[in-house]
């Protein structure tokens, strides 16, 4: 198996770097927490001292960041100087698609290859492995990037070149986004109307008000499959992190000059969430939100 570095330890890069020890990898982590690099040594890997030192003779650095901002930085000041030609870099932050594209145009200019991998899955999906990479790079590339990622996911697809795999979440989470407020204001009004919210969901998930929102992740407890609405929405996918999400695309879209009205209003939806002091919840607690 390979050497793999791996850089940002936090909710996700803390499960996806356990499932890359889990496949026989031999992982140099870094974090700047003392407790996720305590938690990344216990689930069989090293802890590095620095970025730099993580990406030092690796076959692969994967980096697991908040923003863009963040990953042109660890890049220019870390981990091109550290890793060696012959290495893959993945990203698998989710940022702007600028920056991405900026990020691997630098690689390009060192001779070395790199993909953005953004994932879509949430916390669970990265502990359990079975998360949905989305990647952006040339083809050369992706398939050096794919064992890797394949370790952490249950599918892995190309998106296209670079920027790609940003530019395929961003528009998928659009959809999420809108699609979980509309789906949590006809539960509110289900309510209101008299509506037993059982009996809602057995017809709408059968029905053309079908969706993801709907039947894999219902915002109602105790109704359909589990979810963090069962769990008092914690765990889960945090509103903060969708509503960062949003922002990327009606940036991208006004940047494109693309309408998106209703991303638009799910930001701002989300945004009031997150201004109540509720962005740590699961981002389907727009449903207790709205009936407030």
């Amino acid at each position: 198996m390979a050497r793999v570095g791996f850089i940002g330890l936090g909710n996700m890069g803390g499960g996806m770097v356990a499932n890359l020890a889990r496949a026989g990898h031999d992982v140099r982590a870094f974090d700047l927490s003392a407790d996720a690099l305590a938690k990344a040594e216990a689930a069989g890997c090293l802890a590095a001292a620095s970025a730099a030192e993580a990406a030092d003779r690796a076959e692969a650095v994967v980096t697991m960041l908040p923003a863009g901002t963040h990953v042109a930085q660890v890049y220019a000041d870390s981990v091109f100087a550290a890793a060696p030609p012959s290495a893959i870099l993945i990203d698998c932050s989710t940022i702007d698609v600028a920056t991405a594209r900026q990020v691997a145009e630098a690689a390009q200019a060192k001779g070395l290859l790199a993909v953005d991998a953004p994932v879509s899955g949430g916390i669970a999906a990265a502990a359990a492995g079975t998360l949905t990479f989305m990647v952006g790079g040339d083809e050369r590339a992706f398939e050096r990037a794919e064992p890797y990622l394949a370790a952490m996911g249950k599918a892995v697809i190309h998106a296209g070149g670079a920027g790609a795999g940003q530019a395929a979440k961003i528009c998928n989470h659009l959809i999420l986004g809108a699609t979980m407020v509309a789906t949590c204001e006809a539960f509110a009004l289900a309510e209101k109307l008299g509506l037993d919210a059982k009996a809602f969901y057995d017809i709408a998930s059968v029905s053309s008000g079908q969706s993801w929102s709907m039947t894999s992740y219902c915002p109602v407890p105790g109704v359909g499959p589990e979810t963090p609405a069962d769990r008092d929405y914690q765990g889960g996918f945090a509103a903060a992190l969708m509503l960062k999400d949003l922002r990327l695309a009606v940036a991208a879209a006004a940047d494109a000059g693309a309408q998106v009205p209703m991303g638009a209003k799910a930001r701002e939806l989300y945004e009031a969430m997150a201004d109540a002091g509720e962005g740590g919840r699961d981002f389907s607690a727009m449903l207790p939100f709205l009936k407030r």
